[in-house]
């Protein structure tokens, strides 16, 4: 394979909603640029891209899968990703590391909320986008109705490059308006019959493009005044304007397509070749300090590590792209995330589990290695004398969780092992160790994206694991003032233990006064605040303890232990066991023993002390509230809303864009535990939500029972 250089380098994220038919459109892509002999089928389970066994089972893809075309003496680099929204982790790490979007739109279907939410995060990361519009031999197809719903949502970017004369099962022809050609298919596709355009289409023909000429025009002034001389620009002139066009994402071209058939597939990959921008025609990517970094492959050498898999029989593979210089086999690089230092002994060029050694890559080129002692997804590898660093991908907030247990205890290791290779794989799946709620909590982006990984956990690794519902982490806290006082004593020959603590407790905000007398039944305590500790809590808000003690009743050297107790309680409130917060703490009096009283005999008193108090000061348990934003379809909404309102949502408002509903609303965490299931269930998988963390707020009364009811029937199992 020859070395490419960086002026010859194009690389491509290959993007759509699920069943839009990227899996298929890539191996047409691949038969077309020669790299496969004959296409497989996601049906026949023998595609390029999907070659992972969880792929072949579900019959969708899990991971993003990379493959390289040689075309019109240039390279593509392609990233065929996961169209459904429980693995946009791997859309947003290709579009991270290409500088195209080519879209698929099903054109039975039109725009879907997926679609919509891949070409947000495309214009987020400010990627030229083309669209494909695929499927138009489907039984639903209708190319008008859904382009003119792609210029309503997308705007008049949208400019087609080509129309089909029929849409529907009887699609086997186009009018391609940029080169003013007809291009027709026998029924198996393939090579297409190139003549020209027919009489009666040649108006329509005509008035596209000039559309797509005047598109193309506006991109550059010497275009902009041939094309007000002359009225009209030659072809390469036409393909100059598009590129800066899509350069400065100006200009939308839709394409027509039938994967399946691979009608139009190649006349796609010419306009790739000759049309799409070079790596170094596009805005350079900004290191950790801020800097851009041209890809100059004579500048100084620096790969980043985007993406690893694991595979049968050869370990990690490790996907990278050369960010700057030109990288050679056998050379030392310095891990700068990780301080290590690795050798780059062999390199790929990849379609997707088929691999090409290579010697060398120029910067811009993307490639795999294998064989690493201490790389992991994000890293950045420079050599010496180069201080590059990337951290320029983000990912969402996850959106769906499950505590997860191996079945067998004594498997809990090996279980936290494979977590963590799995996040390396997709770091979307999110590992943590919850001390509060006592559970492993596995965070994904929705029900199949966890449930795919359980498959890969217990078929590949042959390890049954438990999904439990999480524990909901609650937060306990008192809305009036109380006071308690508890003596701890214990006499078991020899020293003793005592102490005797005297306290109240109020709820607290922040910036309020102590009040220097409060009053209980018919006794009154006037206090005088000597010391104030403000501790802010790992969990939230803030215990404050106000010293009030006189005369000596209780030496300071025992305060510390008295806090100590008082944290106890906080870490496990009285009601469920939950975090408590926001209290203030005076300690008024107590008493001691001269023998007897130390340390843990004051942490005891001021535990139980305080345990007494916050029985008594009006408790109550705080719930997390999620904001909520979904985006449904108009005609399933008021099921949306129904389902919401039954899961005590409180629904802050609504609004129309681009074509669907958008719902915002506040939900309790507890009501959300299985609502990325539920919500694909009553829209048919056309909706998509977000949630971000708001507040914890009081539970409802009725709540509130039913939880200390069934904390107290564990404590008696216990």
């Amino acid at each position: 394979m020859k070395v490419y250089k960086t002026n010859e380098i194009k690389n491509i994220a290959l993007l759509g909603s699920k069943g839009s038919g990227k899996t298929t459109l890539a191996e047409a892509m691949l038969y077309e640029c020669g790299v496969i002999k004959r296409r497989g089928s996601v049906e026949a389970k023998n595609t390029v891209c999907d070659y992972f066994p969880v792929e072949k089972e579900y019959g969708y893809s899990v991971f993003s899968s990379i493959f390289y075309a040689e075309f019109l003496g240039k390279k593509i680099n392609v990233i065929d990703c996961p169209g459904s929204d429980d693995f946009v982790g791997n859309a947003i790490t290709a579009l991270n590391v290409t500088d195209t979007a080519v879209i698929l739109v099903d054109a039975q279907y039109g725009v879907e909320v997926g679609t919509q939410n891949i070409y947000r995060t495309a214009v987020s990361q400010r990627k030229p986008v083309i669209f494909a519009m695929n499927q138009l031999d489907g039984e639903k197809a209708d190319y008008d109705n859904v382009l003119e719903q792609m210029r309503e949502i997308f705007g008049k970017k949208v400019i087609p490059i080509q129309y089909p004369i029929v849409s529907g099962p009887g699609f086997n022809s186009m009018i391609d308006v940029l080169l003013m050609k007809k291009y027709s298919w026998g029924p198996e596709g393939g090579v297409p019959k190139i003549e020209e355009i027919p009489a009666e289409e040649m108006e329509k023909a005509h008035e596209l493009h000039q559309h797509l000429v005047e598109a193309a025009a506006e991109n550059d002034e010497t275009l902009m005044e041939k094309f007000f001389d002359q009225g009209h620009l030659t072809e390469d002139e036409m393909r100059e304007g598009i590129r800066k066009g899509l350069i400065d994402r100006s200009i939308m071209p839709v394409f027509c397509v039938s994967a399946l058939k691979d009608m139009g597939v190649r006349r796609m990959m010419e306009f790739l070749g000759n049309v799409v921008p070079f790596v170094e025609e596009m805005p350079a990517p900004v290191d950790t300090a801020g800097n851009p970094v041209r890809p100059d492959s004579e500048g100084p050498l620096s790969i980043f590590m985007f993406k690893t898999t694991v595979e049968p029989h050869i370990g990690e593979v490790q996907y990278f792209k050369v960010m700057s210089g030109t990288l050679t086999t056998g050379i030392d690089l310095d891990n700068v995330d990780r301080g290590s230092k690795e050798r780059i002994s062999q390199m790929f060029c990849v379609c997707g589990q088929l691999r090409e050694p290579v010697d060398k890559l120029c910067a811009g080129d993307i490639g795999a290695t294998v064989k690493l002692k201490d790389v992991r997804t994000g890293n950045t590898l420079d050599a010496r004398g180069c201080d590059f660093a990337f951290d320029f991908i983000k990912y969402p907030a996850p959106k769906y969780q499950r505590a997860i247990r191996p079945a067998n205890e004594a498997d809990a290791e090996k279980l936290a092992g494979i977590l963590t290779r799995m996040h390396e794989e997709d770091p979307t799946w999110e590992v943590t160790q919850s001390k509060e709620l006592k559970q492993t909590i596995l965070s994904g982006q929705g029900e199949f994206h966890l449930r795919t990984l359980k498959w890969r956990v217990e078929n590949n690794d042959k390890l049954p694991i438990i999904f439990e519902e999480p524990r909901v982490p609650y937060r306990e806290t008192i809305t009036k003032a109380a006071r308690a006082d508890y003596r701890h004593k214990k006499q078991s020959g020899g020293s003793g233990q005592f102490g005797e603590v005297h306290l109240i407790i109020e709820p607290y905000t922040e910036g309020m006064p102590v009040p220097d007398t409060y009053r209980f039944g018919n006794q009154e305590f006037k206090l005088n605040v000597r010391d104030t500790q403000e501790i802010p809590l790992e969990w939230g808000g803030k215990l404050v303890v106000c010293n009030c003690i006189v005369g000596g009743a209780i030496d300071a050297r025992f305060i510390p232990a008295i806090v100590k107790g008082l944290m106890d309680r906080m870490e496990q409130g009285p009601l469920t066991g939950s975090y408590a917060r926001d209290v203030r703490v005076l300690i008024y009096d107590g008493k001691m023993h001269p023998v007897d009283s130390n340390e843990i005999s004051f942490r005891l008193a001021g535990r139980n002390a305080f345990s007494e108090a916050f029985r008594n000061a009006a408790p109550k348990i705080l719930e997390p509230v999620y904001d909520v934003e979904v985006m449904v379809p108009a005609d399933v909404m008021g099921d949306v809303m129904s389902d919401l309102q039954g899961r005590r949502a409180i629904i802050m408002g609504m609004s129309s864009e681009n074509g669907f509903e958008k719902i915002s609303a506040r939900v309790p965490l507890k009501e959300m535990a299985s609502y990325s299931t539920a919500l694909s269930s009553i829209t048919g998988g056309r909706s998509s939500f977000t949630m971000k963390f708001a507040s914890y707020e009081l539970v409802p009364s009725d709540v509130q029972e039913k939880l200390l009811k069934e904390y107290a029937a564990k404590n008696v199992e216990d």
